[in-house]
């Protein structure tokens, strides 16, 4: 409740989310100093697959990202595809899910979406992959761009046409709960204001650094002001036209 009436503050419209009587989905996140995991009560996210298929087809708008695992990819497979074609950018981020590899529409899935965002770890897990290296190589091959997410290394974009590096800033981080999700917010407002590849990499991974700072998911992200001024007014353009 504290996180909805935040995002009601900062502008950003939370409707259809859980309705009076509707259990919380809780999750706890196990943080060490090399990594962390989450264990969660889904509660109301039970529904919120279903409420989202009847939604997303009708919601106008110029790009969606999903942020979770489905149950079944087969229905989303339809989804992107009637987004696309009304001219809606997609993205995804599907964070770790080995039972997805078990879809055997998940591979097309993975191919349709227009954005892809995984860390190091989803990169070798969705890849098939055990190395870094190899699953890099994989990913140069999808018919999509690929947002590899490399924690302290920074980020990798991918596609077939590019391939781009860049390096996180040095914060001192408190928590990096939510970095992941931060970046991918810090990348697609770049890419939706018309800014560059290499610009939406330097402005996710500063919104990720940041964002590390506090505990907790949110407290730490940066505002506005706190961006750099050429990222946060949008004004180097570039010829993808906001599209990301």
């Amino acid at each position: 409740d504290l996180a909805v009436r935040r995002l009601k503050r900062e502008g950003v419209a939370v409707s259809n989310l859980k309705a009076a009587g509707e259990d919380h989905a809780i999750s706890a996140a196990l943080s060490t100093a090399d990594n962390r995991s989450f264990v969660t009560y889904d509660g109301v996210n039970r529904k919120l697959e279903g409420r989202l298929l009847e939604r997303t087809p009708r919601i106008r708008c110029r790009h969606v990202h999903f942020a979770f695992g489905p149950r079944d990819c087969a229905p989303w497979l339809d989804v992107l595809e009637r987004l696309h074609r009304r001219g809606v950018g997609t993205s995804w981020d599907f964070g770790w899910n080995e039972r997805l590899l078990e879809d055997a529409v998940f591979p097309a899935l993975l191919e349709r979406v227009q954005v892809l965002f995984v860390n190091e770890q989803e990169a070798l897990l969705y890849s098939r992959r055990r190395s870094l290296t190899t699953a890099m190589s994989h990913w140069r091959r999808a018919a999509n761009t690929v947002i590899v997410k490399v924690g302290p290394q920074g980020c990798h974009w991918i596609s077939r046409d590019r391939e781009l590096h860049d390096p996180a800033p040095r914060v001192r981080t408190v928590d990096t709960t939510g970095a992941g999700d931060a970046f991918n917010g810090g990348f697609l407002v770049a890419r939706l204001r018309g800014l560059s590849p290499a610009a939406s990499l330097r402005l996710g991974n500063h919104v990720g650094a940041l964002s590390t700072r506090q505990a907790g998911g949110l407290d730490g992200l940066p505002q506005s002001a706190d961006l750099p001024l050429h990222l946060a007014a949008g004004r180097a353009r570039s010829a993808a036209g906001g599209r990301p």
